[in-house]
Protein backbone atom coordinates (compact mmCIF):
# COMPACT_ATOMS: atom_id res chain seq x y z
CA UNK A 1 0.00 0.00 0.00
CA UNK A 2 1.50 3.38 -0.98
CA UNK A 3 2.23 5.79 1.84
CA UNK A 4 0.56 9.19 1.52
CA UNK A 5 2.80 11.19 3.82
CA UNK A 6 2.72 14.81 2.71
CA UNK A 7 -0.53 16.60 3.19
CA UNK A 8 -1.49 20.21 3.72
CA UNK A 9 -4.44 21.77 5.53
CA UNK A 10 -6.33 24.98 4.84
CA UNK A 11 -8.65 26.53 7.43
CA UNK A 12 -10.88 29.44 6.44
CA UNK A 13 -11.64 31.49 9.56
CA UNK A 14 -13.80 34.52 10.20
CA UNK A 15 -14.36 35.64 13.79
CA UNK A 16 -13.70 32.19 15.26
CA UNK A 17 -12.04 33.31 18.50
CA UNK A 18 -14.38 31.22 20.73
CA UNK A 19 -13.57 27.99 18.86
CA UNK A 20 -10.30 28.12 16.95
CA UNK A 21 -8.06 26.96 19.79
CA UNK A 22 -9.98 23.66 19.78
CA UNK A 23 -8.87 23.24 16.17
CA UNK A 24 -5.29 24.37 16.79
CA UNK A 25 -4.78 22.01 19.72
CA UNK A 26 -6.14 19.16 17.60
CA UNK A 27 -3.76 19.86 14.74
CA UNK A 28 -0.58 20.25 16.79
CA UNK A 29 -1.32 16.93 18.54
CA UNK A 30 -1.66 14.94 15.28
CA UNK A 31 0.43 11.78 14.94
CA UNK A 32 1.03 13.00 11.37
CA UNK A 33 1.25 16.77 11.34
CA UNK A 34 0.73 18.47 7.97
CA UNK A 35 3.55 19.73 5.79
CA UNK A 36 1.87 23.14 6.04
CA UNK A 37 -1.28 24.39 7.71
CA UNK A 38 -2.57 27.66 6.27
CA UNK A 39 -5.14 29.47 8.39
CA UNK A 40 -6.84 32.16 6.33
CA UNK A 41 -8.43 34.96 8.33
CA UNK A 42 -11.24 36.19 6.09
CA UNK A 43 -11.57 39.69 7.49
CA UNK A 44 -11.81 38.69 11.16
CA UNK A 45 -12.59 41.57 13.52
CA UNK A 46 -12.28 39.65 16.81
CA UNK A 47 -9.19 38.03 18.41
CA UNK A 48 -8.90 35.21 15.86
CA UNK A 49 -5.70 36.53 14.29
CA UNK A 50 -4.00 37.23 17.64
CA UNK A 51 -4.74 33.68 18.80
CA UNK A 52 -3.30 32.19 15.62
CA UNK A 53 -0.20 34.42 15.68
CA UNK A 54 0.73 33.06 19.12
CA UNK A 55 0.98 29.57 17.62
CA UNK A 56 2.60 30.64 14.34
CA UNK A 57 5.61 31.86 16.33
CA UNK A 58 6.01 28.42 17.92
CA UNK A 59 5.16 26.06 15.04
CA UNK A 60 6.90 26.85 11.73
CA UNK A 61 4.51 24.67 9.73
CA UNK A 62 1.55 26.92 10.69
CA UNK A 63 0.99 29.89 8.41
CA UNK A 64 -1.45 32.79 8.68
CA UNK A 65 -2.92 34.62 5.69
CA UNK A 66 -4.97 37.75 6.38
CA UNK A 67 -7.58 38.88 3.87
CA UNK A 68 -9.28 42.26 3.90
CA UNK A 69 -12.56 42.60 5.75
CA UNK A 70 -15.52 42.00 3.41
CA UNK A 71 -17.86 43.67 5.97
CA UNK A 72 -20.39 40.84 6.12
CA UNK A 73 -20.60 37.07 6.45
CA UNK A 74 -21.03 35.20 3.18
CA UNK A 75 -21.06 31.49 2.45
CA UNK A 76 -19.01 32.30 -0.66
CA UNK A 77 -16.29 33.49 1.72
CA UNK A 78 -15.22 29.91 2.44
CA UNK A 79 -14.36 29.32 -1.22
CA UNK A 80 -12.57 32.67 -1.38
CA UNK A 81 -10.48 31.91 1.70
CA UNK A 82 -9.75 28.34 0.59
CA UNK A 83 -8.54 29.67 -2.76
CA UNK A 84 -6.21 32.08 -0.99
CA UNK A 85 -4.83 29.19 1.05
CA UNK A 86 -4.31 27.09 -2.08
CA UNK A 87 -2.33 29.94 -3.64
CA UNK A 88 -0.05 29.93 -0.60
CA UNK A 89 0.90 26.24 -0.93
CA UNK A 90 0.91 26.00 -4.72
CA UNK A 91 4.67 25.32 -4.97
CA UNK A 92 4.77 22.65 -2.26
CA UNK A 93 4.92 18.94 -3.03
CA UNK A 94 2.05 17.12 -1.34
CA UNK A 95 -0.30 14.20 -1.91
CA UNK A 96 -3.49 15.36 -0.21
CA UNK A 97 -5.12 18.58 0.93
CA UNK A 98 -7.72 19.08 3.65
CA UNK A 99 -10.19 21.84 4.29
CA UNK A 100 -10.87 22.02 8.02
CA UNK A 101 -13.29 24.48 9.59
CA UNK A 102 -12.04 26.69 12.42
CA UNK A 103 -14.63 25.35 14.88
CA UNK A 104 -13.87 21.61 14.88
CA UNK A 105 -11.68 19.27 16.90
CA UNK A 106 -10.39 15.81 16.01
CA UNK A 107 -8.58 12.90 17.64
CA UNK A 108 -4.77 12.76 17.57
CA UNK A 109 -4.63 10.04 14.89
CA UNK A 110 -7.47 11.50 12.82
CA UNK A 111 -5.46 12.45 9.73
CA UNK A 112 -3.29 9.35 9.95
CA UNK A 113 -6.52 7.36 9.72
CA UNK A 114 -7.83 9.31 6.71
CA UNK A 115 -4.51 9.26 4.86
CA UNK A 116 -4.36 5.48 5.29
CA UNK A 117 -7.86 5.20 3.80
CA UNK A 118 -6.79 7.26 0.77
CA UNK A 119 -3.64 5.20 0.34
CA UNK A 120 -5.60 1.93 0.46
CA UNK A 121 -7.89 2.89 -2.45
CA UNK A 122 -6.49 4.94 -5.36
CA UNK A 123 -10.05 5.59 -6.58
CA UNK A 124 -10.96 7.57 -3.46
CA UNK A 125 -10.94 11.29 -4.15
CA UNK A 126 -12.62 12.79 -1.06
CA UNK A 127 -12.80 11.31 2.43
CA UNK A 128 -14.02 12.36 5.84
CA UNK A 129 -15.75 10.99 8.91
CA UNK A 130 -18.99 11.31 10.77
CA UNK A 131 -19.35 14.28 13.12
CA UNK A 132 -21.28 15.36 16.17
CA UNK A 133 -22.54 18.75 17.28
CA UNK A 134 -22.91 18.78 21.09
CA UNK A 135 -25.37 18.44 22.69
CA UNK A 136 -26.96 16.88 19.60
CA UNK A 137 -25.92 13.72 17.82
CA UNK A 138 -24.67 13.59 14.25
CA UNK A 139 -26.28 12.26 11.11
CA UNK A 140 -28.15 8.98 11.00
CA UNK A 141 -26.18 7.29 8.21
CA UNK A 142 -28.87 4.66 7.82
CA UNK A 143 -30.79 7.41 6.02
CA UNK A 144 -28.07 9.75 4.83
CA UNK A 145 -25.44 8.56 2.37
CA UNK A 146 -21.87 7.81 3.39
CA UNK A 147 -20.88 9.17 -0.04
CA UNK A 148 -21.55 12.67 1.28
CA UNK A 149 -18.50 14.08 3.06
CA UNK A 150 -19.48 16.93 5.36
CA UNK A 151 -17.72 20.24 4.89
CA UNK A 152 -16.39 20.60 8.43
CA UNK A 153 -13.48 18.39 7.41
CA UNK A 154 -12.91 17.17 3.85
CA UNK A 155 -9.63 15.53 2.80
CA UNK A 156 -8.99 15.52 -0.96
CA UNK A 157 -6.52 13.57 -2.99
CA UNK A 158 -4.62 16.36 -4.73
CA UNK A 159 -5.43 15.04 -8.22
CA UNK A 160 -9.14 14.99 -7.36
CA UNK A 161 -9.19 18.57 -6.09
CA UNK A 162 -7.41 19.73 -9.23
CA UNK A 163 -9.86 17.72 -11.35
CA UNK A 164 -12.93 19.42 -9.85
CA UNK A 165 -11.37 22.90 -9.86
CA UNK A 166 -11.44 23.43 -6.09
CA UNK A 167 -14.31 25.06 -4.24
CA UNK A 168 -16.77 27.15 -6.23
CA UNK A 169 -17.92 30.47 -4.64
CA UNK A 170 -21.64 29.81 -4.05
CA UNK A 171 -23.45 32.74 -2.37
CA UNK A 172 -25.87 30.53 -0.45
CA UNK A 173 -23.37 27.90 0.65
CA UNK A 174 -23.02 24.23 -0.21
CA UNK A 175 -19.42 24.24 -1.46
CA UNK A 176 -18.80 20.90 0.29
CA UNK A 177 -21.82 19.28 -1.35
CA UNK A 178 -20.87 20.55 -4.80
CA UNK A 179 -17.25 19.42 -4.35
CA UNK A 180 -18.20 15.85 -3.38
CA UNK A 181 -20.90 15.45 -6.04
CA UNK A 182 -18.65 16.90 -8.75
CA UNK A 183 -15.91 14.45 -7.75
CA UNK A 184 -18.32 11.54 -8.26
CA UNK A 185 -19.46 13.00 -11.57
CA UNK A 186 -15.83 12.84 -12.68
CA UNK A 187 -15.43 9.23 -11.62
CA UNK A 188 -13.90 9.60 -8.15
CA UNK A 189 -15.23 7.80 -5.11
CA UNK A 190 -16.15 9.77 -1.98
CA UNK A 191 -16.66 8.28 1.45
CA UNK A 192 -17.52 9.16 5.03
CA UNK A 193 -16.02 6.64 7.46
CA UNK A 194 -18.55 6.35 10.26
CA UNK A 195 -16.22 4.51 12.64
CA UNK A 196 -14.55 7.84 13.41
CA UNK A 197 -16.12 11.11 14.57
CA UNK A 198 -14.98 14.72 14.76
CA UNK A 199 -16.63 17.38 16.90
CA UNK A 200 -18.21 20.43 15.33
CA UNK A 201 -18.45 22.96 18.15
CA UNK A 202 -20.98 25.20 16.42
CA UNK A 203 -24.02 23.84 14.63
CA UNK A 204 -23.96 24.19 10.87
CA UNK A 205 -25.40 27.43 9.44
CA UNK A 206 -25.98 28.95 12.90
CA UNK A 207 -23.41 31.69 12.28
CA UNK A 208 -25.96 33.36 10.01
CA UNK A 209 -29.31 31.70 10.74
CA UNK A 210 -30.97 30.28 13.82
CA UNK A 211 -34.14 28.45 14.80
CA UNK A 212 -36.75 27.68 12.15
CA UNK A 213 -35.13 30.20 9.78
CA UNK A 214 -32.12 27.88 9.70
CA UNK A 215 -34.31 24.95 8.63
CA UNK A 216 -36.07 27.10 6.02
CA UNK A 217 -32.70 28.16 4.58
CA UNK A 218 -31.62 24.51 4.51
CA UNK A 219 -34.64 23.77 2.35
CA UNK A 220 -33.82 26.66 0.01
CA UNK A 221 -30.25 25.42 -0.25
CA UNK A 222 -31.43 21.90 -1.09
CA UNK A 223 -33.35 23.37 -4.02
CA UNK A 224 -30.48 25.55 -5.21
CA UNK A 225 -28.10 22.60 -5.16
CA UNK A 226 -30.31 20.42 -7.34
CA UNK A 227 -32.11 18.30 -4.76
CA UNK A 228 -34.94 16.12 -6.11
CA UNK A 229 -38.50 17.07 -4.98
CA UNK A 230 -39.46 13.51 -3.98
CA UNK A 231 -36.27 13.15 -1.96
CA UNK A 232 -37.05 16.45 -0.25
CA UNK A 233 -40.51 15.27 0.79
CA UNK A 234 -39.04 12.22 2.51
CA UNK A 235 -36.20 14.26 4.00
CA UNK A 236 -38.74 16.70 5.47
CA UNK A 237 -40.73 13.86 7.04
CA UNK A 238 -37.52 12.49 8.52
CA UNK A 239 -36.65 15.88 10.01
CA UNK A 240 -40.06 15.99 11.68
CA UNK A 241 -38.82 13.19 13.95
CA UNK A 242 -35.89 15.32 15.15
CA UNK A 243 -35.81 18.48 17.24
CA UNK A 244 -37.60 20.81 16.88
CA UNK A 245 -40.17 18.08 16.36
CA UNK A 246 -42.57 18.45 13.40
CA UNK A 247 -42.07 22.19 12.83
CA UNK A 248 -38.44 21.69 11.79
CA UNK A 249 -39.50 19.36 8.99
CA UNK A 250 -42.28 21.73 7.98
CA UNK A 251 -39.79 24.62 7.74
CA UNK A 252 -37.43 22.49 5.65
CA UNK A 253 -40.29 21.52 3.33
CA UNK A 254 -41.47 25.13 3.07
CA UNK A 255 -38.00 26.43 2.23
CA UNK A 256 -37.53 23.98 -0.63
CA UNK A 257 -40.95 24.34 -2.20
CA UNK A 258 -41.01 28.12 -1.76
CA UNK A 259 -37.81 28.24 -3.80
CA UNK A 260 -39.30 25.83 -6.34
CA UNK A 261 -42.59 27.73 -6.76
CA UNK A 262 -40.91 31.14 -6.96
CA UNK A 263 -38.33 29.75 -9.40
CA UNK A 264 -35.30 30.80 -7.44
CA UNK A 265 -32.12 30.50 -9.52
CA UNK A 266 -30.18 27.26 -9.19
CA UNK A 267 -26.53 27.39 -8.13
CA UNK A 268 -25.59 24.31 -10.18
CA UNK A 269 -25.71 23.15 -13.79
CA UNK A 270 -28.49 21.03 -15.26
CA UNK A 271 -26.01 18.15 -15.58
CA UNK A 272 -25.21 18.44 -11.86
CA UNK A 273 -28.93 18.59 -10.94
CA UNK A 274 -29.74 15.46 -12.96
CA UNK A 275 -26.78 13.54 -11.53
CA UNK A 276 -27.59 14.48 -7.94
CA UNK A 277 -31.29 13.76 -8.40
CA UNK A 278 -30.53 10.26 -9.71
CA UNK A 279 -28.25 9.59 -6.75
CA UNK A 280 -30.93 10.69 -4.28
CA UNK A 281 -33.66 8.56 -5.87
CA UNK A 282 -31.34 5.54 -5.91
CA UNK A 283 -30.69 6.01 -2.18
CA UNK A 284 -34.40 6.41 -1.56
CA UNK A 285 -35.13 3.12 -3.37
CA UNK A 286 -32.38 1.33 -1.43
CA UNK A 287 -33.74 2.70 1.83
CA UNK A 288 -37.32 1.68 0.98
CA UNK A 289 -36.33 -1.83 -0.18
CA UNK A 290 -34.16 -2.25 2.91
CA UNK A 291 -37.04 -1.36 5.21
CA UNK A 292 -39.38 -3.66 3.27
CA UNK A 293 -36.90 -6.55 3.41
CA UNK A 294 -36.42 -5.99 7.15
CA UNK A 295 -40.20 -6.00 7.72
CA UNK A 296 -40.63 -9.20 5.67
CA UNK A 297 -37.84 -10.86 7.65
CA UNK A 298 -39.49 -9.91 10.94
CA UNK A 299 -42.84 -11.21 9.68
CA UNK A 300 -41.42 -14.55 8.53
CA UNK A 301 -39.54 -14.94 11.82
CA UNK A 302 -42.73 -14.28 13.80
CA UNK A 303 -44.71 -16.74 11.69
CA UNK A 304 -41.99 -19.37 12.09
CA UNK A 305 -42.23 -19.13 15.88
CA UNK A 306 -45.94 -19.88 15.93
Amino acid sequence: MPDLTNYVVITPARNEAPFIEHTIRSMISQTRVPLRWVIVSDGSTDETEEIVKAYVSRYPWIDLVILEDRHERSFAGKARAFGAGCARIRDLSFDAIACVDADVSVDADYFEFLLDRLAADPGLGVVGTAFEEPPHKGYNYNFSSIEHVSGGCQLFRRACLEDIGGYLPLPGGGVDVVAAVTARMKGWKTCTFTERVYTHHRQMMTAMNRGLKRKFKWGEKDYRLGGDPLWQVFRSFYQMSRRPYFVGGVALFAGYFFALLTRKPRSVSEEFREFRGKEQLQRLRRFAFGRLASRNLMTSTTVGKR
